[in-house]
């Protein structure tokens, strides 16, 4: 007599978790084996043919995947750190605004509204050899660079354009600092704790898992990080969508060539949609492998504290 209440139970659970099962198993499941499939073939929309394993073969020779992924590894690397660094940075200093401390925090928000073309193409021309931030440098006897034309800079340039637009990340945490206890600051000073003692000891634990969203969140981003290289690439080589542009993603001298974008090419350029499903599976198997990489971390330094 107890089972059945039992099994009344578990139709009801499937009956209400029945639209997420359903999401779920169409647009993430269907797709995934779609793609494993469809890596094994040699599909062009059109026509389609069992290519077994030379797609994957070709991934070993593919010259271009080993140049978009040092670039989008990079990314992850350096800009991740930096615009989590910066926006916790931020969402500090305004804790300690008191006067137009709104105002303030509208400005570093506003950022984030602005579209990601429009953003891009504006700090393009904000670092311009000749354009406004070169011409101030030269005012302090600083030759500005080549940003985004020196393949030594273009990666740094997409950085402070990220930095610049982290006020979605800034929000998160200047919540996540404001409930911070005060009591914990009041018991640290009073037993001498300076300011990064109290920063160290009592903020970066009570924010953590925040910074651990921030942090995994910041990676997926980067391994998916398309539209602000592919923009920057093309307005500073000057290509046109004209006939004859002769534009390729990653310019200059492919420095700016990530693997979604390559990815992209390879299926919607080449037609090539079985070595670009293979594309898919790198990219979300290295996903995955960083996210849990980085929650052992955190549930590690989690149990240090504890």
């Amino acid at each position: 007599m107890r089972a059945r209440p039992k099994r009344r139970e578990g139709l009801r659970a499937l009956l209400w978790l029945s639209p997420w099962i359903a999401g779920f198993s169409i647009f993430f499941v269907y797709p995934l084996i779609s793609v494993v499939y469809f890596s094994f073939t040699d599909y062009d929309l059109f026509t389609l043919e069992w290519a077994g394993l030379d797609n994957w073969r070709y991934l070993l020779q593919d010259e271009r995947v080993l140049i978009s992924a040092e670039n989008t590894l990079w990314l992850v690397v350096f800009m991740v750190p930096a615009q989590v660094i910066f926006a916790v940075a931020v969402a500090q200093l305004l804790t300690k605004v008191k006067a137009g401390a709104g105002f303030f925090r509208t400005v570093f928000y506003l950022p984030t509204l602005v579209p990601m073309v429009a953003g891009t193409v504006a700090f393009v021309f904000l670092l311009n050899p000749l354009g406004p931030a070169n011409q101030i440098l030269s005012w302090i006897g600083i030759s500005g660079p080549d940003w985004f034309g020196d393949p030594s800079w273009s990666k740094p340039s997409l950085t402070l354009l990220a930095t610049w637009s982290c006020g979605n990340i800034m929000v998160i945490f200047l919540a996540a600092l404001l409930d911070v206890p005060r009591h914990l600051y009041e018991a640290a000073a009073i037993d001498g704790a300076g300011s990064w003692r109290q920063f160290r000891s009592i903020t970066l634990p009570t924010i953590s898992p925040v910074l651990m969203f921030s942090a995994v969140t910041g990676v997926i981003y980067a391994l998916q990080y398309f539209t602000q290289a592919m923009i920057a690439s093309r307005v500073a080589s000057g290509a046109t969508d004209s006939a004859g542009s002769t534009f390729t993603p990653g310019y200059p001298e492919q420095s700016l060539l990530t693997l979604p974008q390559w990815l992209f090419h390879v299926g919607f350029r080449d037609f090539s949609m079985g070595y670009a499903s293979v594309l898919a599976l790198v990219l979300f198997g290295t996903s995955m492998i960083f996210t849990l990489i980085l929650l052992r971390q955190f549930r590690k330094a989690e149990e240090a504290h504890s």
